[in-house]
């Protein structure tokens, strides 16, 4: 089975009011366990490439052939779309070159008369193949392949603007973060969400920043007209606990436990237990590729 656009996914999420699950990769290792815990729970799903995880791994051919060939080999039947994390402009054309099934262009950072006509570009250019397209309007805090934010709300008409250009999802900046979220944020602004979902007429809605957000917001930025909800960090720090309780244990230096493949055994199988977990309990797409 093919790679597929995320468009089909989106909308059926879209009036489902589920949400589908945007999982960053950044290995193979991490491209097994998201594939095999979606399959395991049939849920269809998004592997998220960032142009610096993008480089690590290589280069965008080089991702392609890596998905492919995991998808492939693993027998995996739920649909899955590869979708270029945050693109720039150049980023997102070497993206759809290469092959990816979905990217986003994040023209945030620009005066937003150069994020329209630049989106407008990469919405016709990503149509033209048969791709779906996500952009951004509103920074999202943190950092993102060394682009910082302190974090928007983004302008509703500003969405409309761009949701009009036929963008298949959008990105708008409710208050979400890239990271850890400290102890003083704030918390999603479902106010401005509401207004957004009201001014681009129902167009689906992307949340970025969703490891840490509590689990009653996720839900409700679902009812509010999300339909993806990107996770990073939370892979990351159920890797890196699983890991470490791995080496605390000695199990390292038991028999052959130094080998690579048994080190990073404990934090993939963690990795594949939360995205179980999340696509179940709180994006609700369990089941949804049946």
């Amino acid at each position: 089975m093919a790679l597929v656009s995320a468009t089909e996914m989106i909308n059926k999420a879209h009036e489902g009011h589920y949400a589908i699950g945007a999982f960053n990769i950044n290995n193979m290792e991490w491209i097994k366990a998201i594939l095999l815990g979606c399959e395991a729970k049939k849920a269809p799903v998004m592997l998220g490439v960032s142009e610096g995880a993008a480089k690590y791994m290589c280069g965008f051919d080089n991702v392609v052939a890596m998905v492919k060939g995991i998808h492939d080999s693993l027998g995996i039947t739920v649909p899955v779309a590869l979708h270029l994390d945050h693109g720039s402009y150049e980023g997102a054309k070497a993206a759809i070159a290469a092959g990816f099934t979905s990217v986003m262009f994040d023209g945030s950072h620009y005066p937003f008369e150069e994020n329209l006509a630049k989106s407008k570009e990469m919405i016709e250019l990503a149509h033209s193949k048969g791709l779906s397209i996500e952009c951004e309007v509103g920074g999202i805090g943190g950092e993102e392949d060394g682009v910082v934010s302190a974090g928007e709300l983004a302008d509703p008409e500003e969405c409309k603007t761009i949701a009009d250009l036929g963008v298949d999802f959008l990105a708008a900046g409710i208050g979400n973060i890239h990271g850890k979220y400290p102890e003083n944020w704030a918390g999603l602004s479902f106010d401005r969400l509401a207004e957004i979902k009201a001014s681009t007429n129902g167009k689906p809605l992307v949340l970025h920043g969703g490891s840490g957000i509590p689990e009653e917001q996720v839900k409700k930025a679902i009812n509010l007209g999300v339909s993806k909800v990107n996770v990073n960090t939370e892979l990351q720090l159920e890797f890196a606990a699983a890991t470490r309780k791995y080496i605390e244990a000695g199990k390292d230096q038991e028999g052959k436990g130094y080998d690579p493949r048994k080190l990073l055994k404990a934090g993939t199988d963690a990795i594949q237990a939360k995205v179980e977990d999340m696509v179940e309990n709180y994006f609700g797409c369990a089941g949804k590729a049946e």
